[in-house]
């Protein structure tokens, strides 16, 4: 009897601390849970802001590239898509070194030089012809595809 009374004395007060130390434990692998689970939205919150601004900015890449053409045809339409493409531009340059901000110093060179590209293109459209608009955006298209390659990287992470 005194055996038996000793295991239950045994039980009765290392059973509770065992619940306890498993508690803790338990506590401590919920709380990292949450912790990652926080990282993850956070990283996904921020991939969803960088693909927002690749795909602004690839409209706006195009929409210059339009009225670059349309000021190259001339018309009643070139003064407005002149102005319109320099807002476009500005624009341009303003979502590039958003985006440029979660990439590499090369990154940041070739989006600023982009810019600086796309600036010229649309006051060199004045005097282009339209059938060659296409050879003036030549330099820029180098350019725009490492800048897409860079927003398709950032889509894979």
């Amino acid at each position: 009897m005194a055996n038996r009374t000793r295991t239950r004395d045994a039980l009765v007060t290392y059973f509770p601390m065992f619940i306890a130390t498993i508690s803790v434990v338990a506590s401590l692998y919920s709380a990292w849970l949450f912790a990652r689970s926080v990282e993850v939205m956070q990283s996904n919150v921020d991939r969803g802001e960088i693909m927002r601004a690749c795909k602004d900015v690839i409209d706006n890449y195009f929409q210059i590239k339009m009225k670059a053409g349309m000021i190259a045809a001339g018309g009643p339409a070139a003064a407005t898509a002149a102005s319109e493409a320099v807002t476009s531009v500005a624009k341009f340059g303003a979502l590039g070194t958003y985006l440029a901000n979660f990439n590499s110093e090369a990154a940041r060179v070739r989006y600023t030089q982009l810019s600086h590209e796309l600036a010229r293109i649309v006051v060199a459209a004045r005097t282009t012809p339209r059938q060659d608009i296409d050879k003036l955006f030549e330099p820029a298209e180098q350019l725009f595809a490492t800048l897409n390659d860079d927003c398709v990287r950032t889509a894979h992470r």
